[in-house]
């Protein structure tokens, strides 16, 4: 029991450290080296947790594919840290404003825990048995409860991945494409020129 205690209190103190890092930080490429190190950390206590299919996946999606795309996109778009200062002050009271709504939720869920102690049975999932292993007992949950949920959190991640390729695709002059469609469409009269040669005249 020692032991877990200080690799939670190691897990969670260095993932709380970091991610204020993450924010704080001045440098874009920083921040993201640094959110690779929240989840790992983070990752480390779903193991605690007994969560360790939730680990896999932070480990695997996340370190591995979420936050290497982070590093390729900002080390592309190189983001002037000039222009991100003088933004603060302007988006300054919006931030505010969100910041306190979610401190006011999370004060509002420590308050649910404190006060009314039964409130945890309708949010944290039952054991379905010895015999359901993590993964399958998760499984059973998402795909019947949350089966819409999960679509729908699906549907809004394919939306913001179109959102995302339209905003960043824009015609440059001088660059050379390809289109199938005019390829496929042109009339060969135009594109081929045949002509005779008779025996002798060539070069």
């Amino acid at each position: 029991m020692i032991f877990l205690a200080l690799a939670f209190y190691m897990f969670a103190f260095i993932a709380v450290i970091a991610a204020i890092v993450v924010i704080s930080t001045r440098n874009p490429v920083h921040s993201v080296l640094f959110l690779i190190l929240v989840f790992f950390n983070s990752a480390g206590l779903f193991v605690l947790l007994g969560a360790e299919f939730l680990a896999m996946i932070l480990v695997v999606v996340y370190v591995g594919a979420v936050a290497v795309l982070f590093m390729f996109v900002v080390m592309m778009l190189d983001v002037s840290i000039a222009e991100v200062r003088g933004g603060f002050l302007h988006y300054l009271p919006l931030g505010a404003l969100i910041g306190f709504i979610l401190v006011m939720e999370l004060g509002v869920i420590a308050g649910g825990w404190t006060f009314a102690p039964d409130v945890e049975r309708n949010f944290i999932a039952q054991p379905m048995g010895s015999t359901v292993t993590n993964t399958e007992a998760m499984g059973n949950i998402i795909y019947t409860h949350y089966a819409y949920y999960f679509q729908t959190a699906g549907f809004i991640l394919l939306v913001a991945m179109i959102g995302a390729i339209v905003l960043t695709h824009r015609t440059r002059t001088g660059v050379l494409k390809q289109n199938v469609g005019d390829q496929l469409a042109r009339n060969p009269s135009n594109t081929i020129e045949i002509k005779k040669i008779s025996s002798g005249s060539g070069v």
